[in-house]
């Protein structure tokens, strides 16, 4: 299951997005927003996080005008590895290396297309393990020593 969001600015390409989640039959939780009328970004991304932080769903995507501020929030979480993927490349390595568990992209950044390929990148590409796991267990100590 993913958790989808965005603000105003990515909710068209958020559509495209479920549009592409359902051809694949990818179950989604679609928590907003739901016009394009202004939105606070921080609560759409505080929920995708959440979600993913409690396991409700196994990963999740943020989509706003640049994806930036998206990520700003998705990582304010323990356990949240939210990375702002530009290409095909970035999602590749969000996934392989750091175990990325949360897609953001910027809407004004990216046409349709491109963020389907950076998805389908991100949904296809395992994390590699071996020493990015022990990478992993660091960042976890510094999640632990700072996130109280």
């Amino acid at each position: 299951m993913m958790a989808i969001g965005c603000d105003h600015g990515g909710y068209k390409l958020k559509e495209e997005i479920k549009k592409y989640l359902k051809d694949k039959e990818i179950p989604y939780d679609d928590l907003g927003c739901m016009n394009e009328e202004r939105v606070d970004y921080p609560n759409i991304a505080k929920g995708v996080a959440k979600r993913v932080q409690e396991g409700k769903c196994e990963k999740g995507i943020l989509i706003c005008r640049s994806g930036i501020g998206m990520s700003i929030v998705a990582n304010k979480f323990k356990g949240i590895r939210c990375a702002l993927c530009h290409d095909e490349f970035t999602a590749k390595y969000s996934r392989l290396h750091n175990d990325g568990n949360v897609l953001a992209m910027g809407a004004d950044c990216l046409t349709v297309n491109e963020a389907i390929c950076i998805l389908r990148m991100w949904l296809a590409t395992e994390f590699e393990g071996g020493r990015h796991k022990e990478r992993i267990k660091i960042i976890e100590k510094i999640e632990d020593e700072n996130m109280k």
